[in-house]
C-alpha cells in the first residue's frame, strides 16, 4: 500500500470520467495570498461556481481536476517557502454541497464509479500533503464532499451562522466516499461518528448546526458571522505560531480496543431492529467505520473506493436519486397547482374541533402563519383542554430555545377557544378535525357556512371519505377543498390537496399557498377513495390482515413484508395509526372496491381493545395480546400463506392499484404517487417510492404486462 495519498493514485487514469464533464457547472478555485499579522503568508482558495447562493458549489470531475491542479501549484510554492499555509473557503453562505450527483448518476460503469471515488480521494487528500498546514474555513453549507474538504484539511473553523453541516450519503443509498468514513471516527470517536454518518441520515436526513459540529469536535473553532474570516485568519496565525489545538473527542488506544467494537455491535443491532437488513448503505458505512479503528489513511481510502463503486452502481442508489429528484424538484413545484395570485389572503384561521388532532393543527397554523387561530368545540371544557395543550407545546418549544419569550407570548395570544361559532365570521380559512363520518362533517360545515364570508375557504381533513359528498349539502360547494394532513402533524411533510369536480381555482390556490406557508409539500389528488397514501397503505394492511385470517402467524406476516423496505411492518403501522382508524379505512376501501380490498368484521372487535399487539423495546411487533388472541381464535383459518406468497400478493396488488389510479386520473403521473408515498408514508428512498421497486420485482409486468418507467430505474450494471 502506498505511503501517501498522492502516490496511491498517481498512476490511475482518470480520462474516462473527465469525458463525462459536459454540462458540469464548474466550481472554480481562485487563490489570493493573505499576509497574516505575524508576517506569514496564507494562500486562500475560494470555491465559487459563479452562481448565487441558490445554486451551491458542487464537486464534479472537472471541478476536482481544477482544484487538484490548484493544490499542486500551492504545494510547489510551499516547497520554496513562498507560503506558510493554505486556506480553503467558499463563496458567500456556501462551502460546498458535495459531489455533483448528476455526474455520479451517469457514470455508466462500476469502473467509472470507482474512478469518481478515487479522484475525490486524490484531490482532497492533497489538503493533508501540501508540506504546510491547511485550514478549512467552513463559511456556510458543507454537505458530503463539502465537509470532506474540511476533514482532509489539517485544521477547521466554522461560521456560527452556517446553514448546515452533514454527511448525508447514507440517506441517498451510498457512503461518505472521499475520506469521511475513515477520517471522521478518527477525529471525533466512534460513537459520535456513528451519529453523524448513520443515525442522522436515517432520521429524515438530520443535519448539524455549527455549534453541534464544534461540540462534537468536527471543527476546532467557531466564530460569529460578522467577522468570521478575519477571526479565522487570526486564529490560523496563532496556530502557525504554536497555539495548541485541543481535540477532546479524538480516540485513544483504549477506545479503539474496547469502546469501538462494542459501539459497532450495538449500532448493528439497532439498525437490524429499526430498518431491517434490506438497505445496503447503512451497513456498508458501518463496516467502514468499524475498520477505521486501525490501519492507514491510504487503506481507509481504498476501502471507501470499493464501497462507493459497489453502491453507486446498485439499484438502491438509482432509486434514491429518483426519489431525491422528486423531493428536491417536483415537491417544490406541485403539478396542477393554480396560479398563486388567485389565492385568498389568510389573516385568520378557524379550526372546528378541539381534540388532539385539532390542537396539533392549531399549533402548526399559529407557529407558521402567525395569524389569529380560533378553535371551537361542543363544550368549554374540551376547548380549554385544547388551548392548554397548545400553550403547553409552545412552552416546550420556548424551553428548548426554539422560540424566544416574546414570540412564545405572541403565539399564545393569537390562539383563542370558544363554543361560540359566530366568531368564525371573520375567518378566511376554516378546517375541520371532527369525527370521520360524512354526516357529522356535513352538519358542522352546514352550520359554519352560514356564518363565514362568501369567499372564505372550507377545508376537510378527511383521510378517506368523499370530499364531494361532504360538501354535497353546502350552498357553495366550490369553496370546499380536501386538506389531508398526516400524523404526527408537525413532523410529516405531506398534505394531500383534494379537488372535487366543483372546487374553485381560488379555493385550490389558497390551499396550495397555505400548505407552502405551513412548510409542507402538497400534492394534488382527485376525489377518489383513500386518495393516494391511504389507498395504497390500505392495500398493504389488507393483505397483511388477509394472511393473518388465513392462519399465518403474526410475526411471519411482519417478516414477509420486510423486502418492501418500509420503516415498519404492517401491524406496527396499524398500531401507530390506530386500530379504529385502520378498520375505518379498510371498510371505506372495501366498500368502494370490494373485489380488490380485504376487510374483516373481526377487525372492529380487535379495535375495541386497549392493546392489540405486544412489541419489543424497538417498537417491533412480537405477538398478539391475550385478549386479541381470544377475539381472533374463532375467525382465523388454518391455511397459512408462505412469505413468498404474501409478498407477491402485496407487490402485485400495489402494482395493479397504482396502474388503476393512473388510469382513473387520481394524480397526473406515477411520480406523484411515489412522492406521496415517500413524504406521507415514509416509503424509503432506496425503493424510490413504490413504482421503481415494483418494476424491478416484476410485479408491474405480472399485474398489467408493462412497467411504470421506461427505461426502468435500475442500477447501472443491471440495465
Amino acid at each position: 500500500m502506498a505511503t501517501s495519498i498522492s502516490d496511491q493514485y498517481a498512476k490511475v487514469d482518470f480520462s474516462p470520467i473527465q469525458a463525462l464533464t459536459d454540462g458540469e457547472v464548474i466550481t472554480q478555485s481562485p487563490v489570493r495570498d493573505i499576509r497574516l499579522p505575524s508576517g506569514k503568508v496564507l494562500a486562500l482558495i475560494t470555491l465559487d461556481n459563479g452562481r448565487d447562493h441558490t445554486r451551491p458549489n458542487t464537486l464534479g470531475p472537472a471541478t476536482l481536476t481544477q482544484l487538484g491542479e490548484t493544490l499542486d501549484r500551492l504545494t510547489a510554492r510551499a516547497a520554496v517557502g513562498e507560503i506558510q499555509a493554505v486556506g480553503i473557503t467558499g463563496k458567500q453562505y456556501i462551502l460546498a454541497a458535495g459531489a455533483d450527483l448528476s455526474d455520479i448518476s451517469k457514470v455508466g460503469s462500476r469502473d467509472n464509479a470507482r474512478l469518481i471515488a478515487q479522484l475525490g480521494h486524490k484531490v482532497l487528500g492533497k489538503l493533508g500533503e501540501l508540506g504546510v498546514p491547511s485550514f478549512a474555513f467552513v463559511n456556510g453549507l458543507a454537505l458530503g464532499g463539502g465537509l470532506e474538504i474540511a476533514l482532509n484539511s489539517t485544521y477547521r473553523t466554522v461560521d456560527a451562522s452556517a446553514a448546515a453541516i452533514a454527511l448525508p450519503e447514507v440517506f441517498l443509498g451510498i457512503i461518505p466516499g472521499w475520506g469521511g468514513a475513515y477520517l471522521l471516527p478518527n477525529l471525533i470517536g466512534i460513537e459520535n461518528a456513528l451519529e453523524v454518518v448513520i443515525s442522522n441520515p436515517l432520521k429524515q436526513n438530520r443535519m448539524l448546526k455549527p455549534q453541534q459540529a464544534f461540540d462534537l469536535g468536527i471543527v476546532d473553532a467557531i466564530f460569529p458571522a460578522a467577522n468570521y474570516l478575519e477571526n479565522s485568519l487570526v486564529w490560523a496565525d496563532a496556530v502557525l505560531g504554536g497555539k495548541k489545538v485541543e481535540r477532546k473527542n479524538e480516540p485513544g488506544k483504549i477506545e479503539r480496543l474496547t469502546k469501538w467494537p462494542i459501539a459497532i455491535k450495538m449500532a448493528r443491532g439497532m439498525l437490524e431492529s429499526k430498518i431491517g437488513t434490506v438497505p445496503k448503505s447503512p451497513y456498508a458505512a458501518l463496516d467502514l467505520l468499524d475498520k477505521a479503528k486501525s490501519g492507514s489513511k491510504a487503506e481507509g481510502f481504498a476501502r471507501e473506493d470499493e464501497a462507493l463503486a459497489e453502491l453507486v452502481t446498485g439499484h438502491q442508489f438509482a432509486a434514491s436519486m429518483y426519489a431525491f429528484d422528486l423531493v428536491q424538484k417536483r415537491a417544490k413545484r406541485p403539478v396542477g397547482a393554480p396560479d398563486k395570485a388567485l389565492a385568498k389572503k389568510v389573516a385568520k384561521v378557524g379550526i372546528i374541533g378541539a381534540g388532539l388532532m385539532a390542537s396539533q393543527f392549531a399549533l402548526l397554523f399559529v407557529r407558521k402563519l402567525q395569524v389569529p387561530v380560533l378553535i371551537t368545540d361542543l363544550d368549554q371544557a374540551r376547548v380549554d383542554k385544547g388551548v392548554a395543550y397548545i400553550h403547553e407545546e409552545i412552552g416546550k418549544l420556548e424551553a428548548k430555545g426554539r422560540l424566544d419569550s416574546d414570540t412564545a407570548n405572541k403565539l399564545r395570544g393569537l390562539v383563542t377557544g370558544t363554543t361560540d361559532k359566530s366568531l368564525y365570521a371573520d375567518c378566511d380559512f376554516v378546517i375541520e378535525a371532527v369525527f370521520e363520518e360524512v354526516g357529522v362533517k356535513q352538519q358542522v360545515f352546514g352550520e359554519i357556512e352560514k356564518i363565514i364570508a362568501e369567499d372564505a375557504i372550507l377545508a376537510t381533513n378527511t383521510s378517506s371519505l368523499s370530499v364531494e359528498e361532504i360538501g354535497a349539502k353546502l350552498a357553495h360547494p366550490e369553496r370546499l377543498v380536501g386538506f389531508h394532513f398526516f400524523n404526527p402533524v408537525a413532523v410529516m411533510p405531506l398534505i394531500e390537496i383534494v379537488k372535487t369536480p366543483t372546487t374553485s381555482e381560488a379555493a385550490l390556490s389558497t390551499a396550495f399557498v397555505v400548505a407552502k406557508n405551513l412548510g409542507k409539500n402538497a400534492v394534488l389528488t382527485a376525489d377518489a377513495p383513500g386518495f393516494v397514501v391511504n389507498r395504497l397503505l390500505a392495500k398493504v394492511m389488507g393483505e397483511a390482515a388477509r394472511a393473518v385470517y388465513e392462519g399465518t402467524p403474526l410475526t411471519d406476516v411482519e417478516k414477509a413484508f420486510a423486502p418492501l423496505g418500509l420503516p415498519m411492518g404492517p401491524f406496527q403501522l396499524i398500531d401507530l395509526v390506530g386500530w379504529k382508524v385502520a378498520a375505518h379505512v379498510q371498510d371505506t376501501m372495501a366498500h368502494a372496491f370490494p373485489d380488490r380490498f380485504y376487510a374483516n368484521e373481526n377487525f372492529h372487535a380487535l379495535a375495541e381493545l386497549d392493546t392489540v399487539v405486544e412489541k419489543d423495546k424497538g417498537g417491533r411487533v412480537t405477538g398478539w395480546t391475550k385478549q386479541a388472541e381470544k377475539i381472533l381464535k374463532p375467525a382465523v383459518g388454518s391455511s397459512p400463506a408462505s412469505a413468498a406468497t404474501i409478498l407477491q400478493r402485496v407487490q402485485d396488488g400495489l402494482a395493479s392499484e397504482i396502474k388503476l389510479m393512473l388510469d382513473e386520473g387520481v394524480v397526473p403521473e406515477v411520480e406523484d404517487i411515489d412522492l406521496c408515498l415517500i413524504l406521507g408514508a415514509g416509503w424509503p428512498f432506496i425503493d424510490g417510492g413504490a413504482s421503481p421497486y415494483l418494476d424491478r420485482e416484476g410485479a408491474s409486468e405480472r399485474a398489467f404486462g408493462g412497467s411504470f418507467h421506461s427505461p426502468q430505474i435500475r442500477g447501472i450494471e443491471s440495465r
